[in-house]
């Protein structure tokens, strides 16, 4: 079900995947160069459903008016804000996701919106190689429970480049920035993707 919702920032759209008997709702967003057909957002879109999660896939405003570039970041929360009360609506506790600069977002806007916990999706430490650029104080700041799940071989931050924090941290072995994983790597795409889906599984059930 596609649903259209109205922001300070444009219009948004939510593209539903529903779970029978839900009891969490995910929420996730792209990040600034793609859209919702990223492969780890479908994976968890085709996953989740099946483990009492309900997936919402949401396209940012800039996105859903066919914009090449993400606007700046206040912009992104302010998109991010206003599809909340579409979120919230289900009655059910929402973690809040997104993959790349979508994860910069949950976690600037967790505390405010009451999120249960955030799931961050490749979040990018700092630009290519430019590490003294960094962002960890966004992560750490989330205020809330947090998933980080990045690819081995990320250049926007690999996984032994993350400061320490209360945060959990699955790896994506060979991954780059959209997991995707070279020939020559000792793990295929399915599984890849099997570690992503698997490691928001097990971190979601630890929730409660």
């Amino acid at each position: 079900m596609i649903e259209i919702v109205e922001t300070d920032a444009g219009t948004a759209r939510i593209t539903w995947h529903r779970a029978k008997k839900a009891r969490l709702v995910l929420a996730v967003s792209h990040g600034a160069g793609g859209g919702i057909e990223a492969r780890d957002l479908q994976a968890l879109a085709q996953v989740l459903p099946g483990h009492g999660v309900t997936v919402a896939l949401v396209e940012q405003p800039w996105r859903v008016a066919g914009r090449k570039v993400a606007p700046a970041p206040k912009t992104l929360d302010t998109g991010w804000r206003g599809i909340w009360p579409a979120l919230a609506g289900m009655a059910l506790p929402v973690i809040s996701g997104g993959r790349s600069a979508g994860a910069r977002v949950a976690c600037r806007t967790a505390t405010e919106l009451g999120a249960h916990a955030v799931l961050a999706l490749s979040f990018p430490l700092h630009p290519p190689g430019k590490p003294e650029r960094s962002r960890a104080d966004e992560l750490l700041g989330a205020g809330v429970p947090t998933l980080v799940v990045q690819g081995g071989n990320d250049p926007f931050g690999k996984p032994d480049e993350f400061p320490e924090g209360s945060y959990e941290l699955v790896e994506v072995p060979y991954g780059d920035h959209g997991f995707a994983v070279p020939k020559r790597a000792g793990i295929t795409q399915e599984r890849a993707l099997e570690i992503v889906t698997g490691g928001v599984v097990e971190w979601v059930a630890s929730l409660g």
